[in-house]
């Protein structure tokens, strides 16, 4: 696959990945960042606006939290609007992801 398909297919998915990370628990922008730096290989410099369209779409909702290490840190959280976009998101997923691996011929 070459680089800029592979790039495509992340930001793709960048949205869903993050809406799911932040279904599971309140984060903030880096520890996100780091996550899928580690499991999908997006590099952080994407995260940080998508986290700002997100919060303006109304998706997410941010509170400072206090650190011990430095400043207060941003943490993100989903809105009802947020929750209510993964389930759509997800479903879209896997409805894509079925027609694709049926084309491959991957079946379900």
């Amino acid at each position: 696959m070459t680089d800029s398909i592979q790039v495509q297919l992340k930001k793709g998915v960048l949205e869903l990945c993050v809406l799911a990370l932040l279904s599971k628990q309140d984060s903030y922008a880096y520890e996100i960042a780091s996550r899928l730096a580690e499991d999908i290989g997006m590099g952080e410099g994407t995260i940080y606006p998508l986290m700002r369209r997100m919060q303006n779409d109304g998706l997410v909702t941010t509170y400072l939290v206090d650190s011990e290490t430095g400043p207060p840190r941003k943490y993100y959280k989903l809105t009802q609007s947020g929750r209510t976009a993964l389930t759509r998101q997800r479903k879209e997923w896997d409805a894509f992801n079925t027609s694709v691996r049926t084309i491959l011929g991957s079946g379900t």
